[in-house]
């Protein structure tokens, strides 16, 4: 073995590298901007749950109960009626509350039972655990005082006991799934038509640049579409994943998502001579909308900056959406879910324009 071929071959490879700013982006930079994006969501002090206490008590516990629930660190708890807070759950401005009967402190002195009703949003576990944590926690110092057995009757507003998080996750994975790789896929195979000269002889043809794009979107989009339904069929017969709404709602917004996939996968792959330049694009692009949209952390529990950021990216409507109809019910009467449809809708066209005035005839 010679150590001067081996060593010629290292820094060919080296060199090569060298003048490829973007794979050095990727080696480099992408890396530090993911594991900063984590960072934050872990350790940036993001908001906890908002619950609302109702307290109908008269007697002194009731109140001992609210103010533990004030303090603790886990919720963010405030004294409403019933009344609002209902509302106030239905609103989504709410996680849970916990409502003291008028007679709890007779029932703690007298039945040492205490059995307070807990009503939960019910859509995302993660809140809902938190907000049964921070009740249980309440009612320590009394049960070791007074002896009172705690004994919660919680009822949920979506979901329910057995909504797990293949329930909870699989409401965006739906979605995701397709709009990741139907990405990547029509990165990769455009960039290939234009490496092999395809693109660049239909340019030279009669053929209109919209009319290329078009013609190419559809045929993206018809594979993309079978993939929807394939995604989404898996889910719901084998998988068994909570759905209470309408089946072709959550088709409809999935095609979208495909849709605008198909386009962004286009517009990107103007910018990539390599298809391995194209799936650097996955964590520049995609990851970042994967850990911000919602998708993994609630977007209510991230940082106050990073929520902002989360609001402009289009997955977080998708997201939104398609958990809005899965586990909600919801359906296009719902303002919120026209707001996730208008902006996902609205993305798919920006791309579509995007890729058509970007369509050159050469590799970048």
């Amino acid at each position: 073995m010679s150590r001067r071929r081996v060593a010629a071959i290292t820094r060919r490879l080296l060199q090569q590298f060298r003048r490829d700013r973007r794979t050095l982006a990727l080696l480099f930079f992408a890396p530090l901007v993911i594991l900063a994006l984590l960072g934050y969501l872990l350790r940036g002090g993001g908001s906890v749950p908002t619950m609302g206490v109702a307290n109908l008590d008269t007697g002194p516990l009731g109140g001992v109960v609210a103010s533990q629930l004030e303090r603790s660190n886990t919720v963010s708890a405030t004294n409403m009626s019933q009344a609002d807070a209902e509302t106030k759950l239905h609103n989504g401005d709410l996680a849970g509350y916990v409502v003291l009967p008028p007679d709890f402190s007779a029932q703690a002195q007298q039945a040492r039972v205490v059995a307070p009703d807990v009503r939960l949003e019910g859509s995302q576990p993660g809140l809902s655990g938190s907000i049964l944590q921070a009740v249980s926690q309440s009612f320590t110092a009394l049960a070791s005082t007074a002896g009172v057995h705690f004994e919660p009757r919680v009822t949920y507003l979506y979901g329910g006991p057995n909504f797990d998080t293949l329930d909870y996750f699989g409401a965006a994975f739906v979605g995701l799934v397709v709009f990741f790789l139907v990405f990547v896929i029509t990165a990769v195979a455009f960039l290939r038509e234009r490496g092999q000269g395809t693109l660049e002889r239909l340019m030279a043809s009669p053929l209109r640049r919209p009319e290329i794009v078009l013609g190419y979107m559809l045929g993206f989009t018809v594979l993309a579409l079978i993939q929807s339904a394939e995604v989404l069929a898996f889910s719901l017969l084998v998988l068994h994943v909570h759905n209470s709404g309408n089946v072709a709602l959550i088709f409809i917004l999935e095609a979208l998502m495909a849709i605008a996939a198909v386009n962004l996968g286009i517009f990107l792959s103007m910018f990539a001579r390599t298809e391995f330049q194209a799936v650097q694009f996955i964590p520049l692009v995609i990851v970042p909308q994967i850990l911000l949209a919602g998708i993994i952390f609630p977007v209510s529990t991230e940082p106050r900056l990073l929520q902002v950021l989360s609001h402009v990216l289009p997955l977080t409507y998708a997201v939104e959406g398609m958990r809005n109809i899965m586990i909600k019910g919801a359906d296009l009467g719902w303002s919120s879910l026209q707001l996730d449809f208008g902006v996902v809708l609205g993305f798919a066209v920006l791309v579509i324009l995007a890729g058509a005035t970007t369509l050159r005839r050469r590799i970048a």
